[in-house]
């Protein structure tokens, strides 16, 4: 259960780290910006910032989750499994915010918090067993 735990956590980190690519790197290019169902040109310029902001907030869980898996890997789980359980639950916890925010989010929350809530289940399964 620890490498697929582990598995789910370098997903959720790996899906992280495009979504900064999207909203911190190439939010004004009119494929990014309409698969985040922004109106127009003009809104993705208006909205850049904020989006910039957004994407580090991702990299920052993505940074926290990676460097667990390293930590647990290198043969220290207290500081790896809290850097996991912190990262993939706060993706986990803004995913299920993103479902409520409306149905057209839905399959965005889906696709955002599966492979987090994974490593986190998994990951508390292990380290109870192990």
């Amino acid at each position: 259960m620890i490498v697929a735990s582990l598995i789910f956590a370098l997903i959720a980190g790996s899906l992280h780290v495009y979504i900064f690519s999207m909203e911190s790197i190439t939010w004004t290019r009119p494929a990014t910006w309409e698969r985040f169902s922004v109106a127009s040109q003009s809104d993705a310029e208006t909205t850049k910032p904020l989006a910039y902001n957004q994407g580090f907030y991702n990299l920052f869980l993505a940074i926290g989750a990676l460097a667990g898996i390293v930590f647990v890997a290198l043969g220290h789980p207290q500081v790896g499994w809290t850097l996991v359980f912190s990262s993939c639950g706060s993706m986990l916890l803004a995913a299920i915010v993103l479902a409520f925010s409306g149905k057209k989010y839905l399959r965005a929350a889906v696709l955002q918090g599966t492979t987090p809530l994974l490593a986190v289940v998994l990951g508390i399964l292990a380290v109870a067993l192990g």
